[in-house]
């Protein structure tokens, strides 16, 4: 797998996803695109959306150089799996972009996103036909469809994104380098780069969001790599690892809110990055124990596949633990908050009374 290769597909997420806003921006300012804050917003102001169209370009870009460069193994596979890859960005990247500038029916996304699920795992099935795995495309379909709808849930908070794509991305290259599988180091590659070249913009004072266009280019370019990798035998501690804190965050808050009987559809300011915001974090700091969790749970599964069994054991036992904590996080943090604040008043109180006696 030659180094280069891999030089090349990142410089061509990274140049391109930090350069192409300098275009795109005043185009979707002088257009109106913007997010108007409602329940669910943890930002106050207007502010333009639909950025993720550049990210989008980054990464299909990336991708597509990717496909005409030295593959491992069958090359023509690789190189296919990569274009399955591409279709899919650019397919969820198009009904993003169309919810973003003119909105679609719920019916409408959910059938064209398990559509894509579908047709994409069906192709990687084809690719590969010794493997027998055509009764899994409708598995396929719902996990592509599902992450796609988790990632635009948690794309609530500045960074929190563009780290994730960073992150999982990094891990799958990772395991690409691990298995001897050249297509996921590429596309691994591509996801992290694309969003991180996307994270200045978002974290700058003049910030802009990823829109419909760029959390739906996310769960996308995500879950259809980690279909194709589950498909081509990756174990799965390297694919479901990067992923759980955010398939955990959805759930349990989907689940929370189902049994309280609130309609799950309808806005709202519950998922734990949230809540973290809510009790007096910066989205920053929210965005940070998202990344920390993340890291910590996807090390661990590096540890699982590489170790022995008693180390599997442990190092399970320890990701599950590290959910549980991150579950926990608000009321945590809230708690160290207060302790925090009323040291701090008390402090200033007796240094006031101090100052007051000296003069």
């Amino acid at each position: 797998m030659e180094l280069w290769a891999q030089l090349t597909v990142g410089a061509v997420a990274l140049v391109l996803a930090l350069t192409l806003p300098l275009v795109v921006r005043p185009l979707l300012a002088r257009a109106g695109v913007l997010d108007v804050p409602n329940t669910r917003s943890s930002h106050t102001v207007p502010t333009i959306r639909g950025m993720g169209i550049t990210t989008a370009v980054a990464l299909s870009a990336a991708v597509a150089v990717a496909i005409f460069l030295p593959q491992s193994g069958t090359a023509l596979r690789g190189a296919l799996t990569l274009v399955v890859i591409l279709a899919v960005v650019l397919a969820a990247s198009t009904i993003g972009w169309l919810e973003d500038i003119r909105g679609l029916s719920v019916k409408v996304r959910a059938g064209v996103q398990l559509l894509i699920g579908a047709l994409a795992t069906a192709s990687v099935a084809i690719i590969d036909p010794g493997q027998q795995q055509l009764w899994l495309i409708p598995v396929g379909a719902l996990a592509v469809a599902a992450y796609v709808n988790v990632a635009n849930f948690m794309d609530g908070i500045n960074g929190i994104s563009g780290t994730h794509g960073l992150l999982v991305g990094g891990f799958y290259a990772y395991a690409g380098l691990i298995t001897g599988h050249a297509w996921l180091v590429y596309a691994g590659i591509a996801i992290a780069l694309a969003f991180a070249g996307f994270l200045p913009w978002n974290l700058s004072r003049n910030r802009v969001f990823l829109g419909d266009v760029g959390s739906y280019l996310l769960g996308a370019s995500i879950s259809v790599t980690a279909m194709s990798a589950f498909l081509v035998g990756v174990p799965v501690e390297y694919i479901f690892s990067p992923v759980l804190i955010y398939l955990t965050d959805t759930f349990v808050t989907f689940l929370r809110r189902l049994l309280a009987g609130e309609r799950w559809y309808v806005a709202h300011r519950q998922h734990v990055y949230q809540r973290l915001v809510i009790v007096g974090l910066s989205h920053v700091q929210a965005t940070a124990v998202v990344c920390v969790a993340t890291l910590v749970v996807s090390l661990l599964g590096i540890v699982a596949v590489q170790g022995g069994e008693v180390i599997q054991i442990l190092a399970t036992a320890m990701g599950f633990a590290v959910v549980l904590v991150y579950l926990r996080t608000p009321t945590l943090f809230q708690g160290f908050l207060r302790k925090w604040g009323r040291m701090t008043g008390a402090s200033e109180s007796t240094g006031g009374t101090a100052r007051e006696q000296q003069s």
